[in-house]
């Protein structure tokens, strides 16, 4: 994966993790579960594409 392309990935999972803790700190009556289940979803999926590019580049 070129280095353009993590970056942005980077970019993105940030920003995820982001609005992810911005909805864990309103109150429970207040947060959208499903938006949060989905971004947590997604969050993780981008942490482990992440974390296996970095692992690939450190055997190369």
């Amino acid at each position: 994966m070129s280095q353009e392309v993590s970056f942005i990935l980077v970019l993105v999972s940030m920003s995820i993790w982001v609005t992810v803790s911005r909805e864990a700190i309103k109150p429970s009556k207040e947060i959208n579960w499903w938006k949060m289940i989905t971004l947590l979803s997604a969050g993780t999926l981008t942490t482990f594409v992440i974390t296996f590019t970095l692992f690939q580049d450190l055997l190369l």
